[in-house]
């Protein structure tokens, strides 16, 4: 048996091994949000009809079965890494317990992928716009949304057969690069500032609108890119009715001091630390076979000052932080449906409407992009 053949048969081997332990995977990732009697149920026969050509839901079936596989393909995932990663020995970690979305979210063992239980609306959504969603990510490889590589749906046993759904998405944050701030931005200011304490926020606390205090800098040749791209992507987003997503944006200081705290460009050499991901010390620039538009971005976060907590924009101070920036556009499921409808009508009559997330796309698109193309400027220097 030759070498190539040999290592053929241990991958296959390797992804057969990897899907009959599937089962007992989802199993940990339900466990925190189901009763104890709901577990995942083995059949004990085949179920259902077998779909062919001409059936009703035919094309469904190829949207599901296909258009995400496709998508994989698309972004150069090979199966067997996917496989092992999604459904490999190691556990998945919980991230965070549900917010407003009620969503709960998971990592694989390695940071590669994101695994996020949805709503049925949101998969119709997604389903909806999958054909337009693959021709915009074809068309721009540097495109800064989210990008989707699986999408399933566990039936659990038990009296109340619910059903499970998820999404598996790329892992923004999975990078050699410890993240020190995170922010979640969306252009609005009504209820975007965070309810912690000074004492309770560290690098892995997501920020808001109004939490933010820094105006980024990029080189001439990042900047246009940068501002080409959010409007391809708003765009896109607002063609497809998609309201209601955030920039979300993690930092990296090159430069920080021996407790952790960001130091200016100006600061002593003898006082600097920068770690990666794993706590080692690195250089303080970008590797440039690294770097991508959104993914390891070298640039300047100067330092800003609003006037009062309820203003969004800032005036810069002249203060300067190397940094490192990992970036992307986040929660683009979300139509402007009857409930969202509701709740900016709602809330017109007690905020600023201006202020508020839930308004139609197209303002939606208008005042995001206004907003991320103040904060994020072209360096002069």
């Amino acid at each position: 048996m030759n070498k190539k053949l040999s290592s053929i048969i241990k991958v296959k081997k390797s992804q057969a091994g990897a899907k009959k332990r599937a089962n007992s995977i989802f199993t940990a990732m339900s466990v925190a949000h189901v009763d104890d009697d709901d577990i995942i149920g083995k059949p004990t026969k085949m179920q259902g009809e077998t779909i062919s050509k001409g059936h009703k839901n035919y094309e469904l079936m190829l949207n599901l079965q296909l258009g995400i596989r496709t998508l994989r393909k698309l972004f150069k995932v090979d199966p067997a890494d996917y496989m092992i990663s999604i459904c490999g020995d190691d556990a998945l970690r919980l991230l965070s317990s549900p917010g407003k979305s009620g969503s709960f979210f998971y990592s694989t063992n390695d940071d590669k992928y994101m695994i996020k239980t949805m709503k049925k609306s949101e998969v119709k959504v997604l389903l909806r716009m999958l054909q337009a969603y693959y021709n915009h990510v074809r068309a721009f490889e540097n495109t800064l949304v989210t990008k989707f590589f699986g999408l399933h749906c566990v039936k659990m046993s038990g009296h109340a057969h619910k059903k499970v759904r998820f999404v598996i998405m790329g892992n923004l944050f999975c990078t050699e690069y410890a993240i020190h701030r995170r922010f979640d931005l969306k252009g609005s200011s009504q209820g975007r500032l965070t309810d912690k304490p000074e004492s309770e926020i560290d690098s892995t606390t997501t920020l808001k609108d109004l939490d933010l205090n820094y105006i980024f800098r990029l080189q001439k040749s990042w900047f246009q890119e940068f501002c080409r791209q959010v409007d391809r992507d708003c765009n896109f987003l607002e063609q497809e009715r998609i309201m209601d997503y955030s920039l979300l944006v993690g930092i990296h200081f090159i430069q920080i001091s021996r407790t952790g705290e960001p130091l200016t460009t100006e600061t002593s050499i003898s006082q600097v630390q920068s770690l990666s991901g794993d706590g080692e010390e690195v250089s303080g620039e970008a590797s440039p076979e690294l770097s991508r538009l959104g993914m390891n971005m070298p640039a300047r976060a100067e330092l800003g000052t609003r006037g009062n907590d309820s203003e969004l924009f800032m005036e810069p101070t002249g203060e300067y932080y190397d940094v490192i920036l990992i970036l992307g556009i986040i929660d683009i499921l979300q139509d402007y449906d009857i409930s969202k409808k509701l709740e900016h009508a709602y809330k017109s009559f007690h905020y600023d409407p201006t202020s508020i997330s839930a308004v139609d796309p197209s303002q939606y698109s208008r005042r995001f992009r206004d907003f991320i193309l103040r904060i994020f400027r072209q360096d002069s220097t």
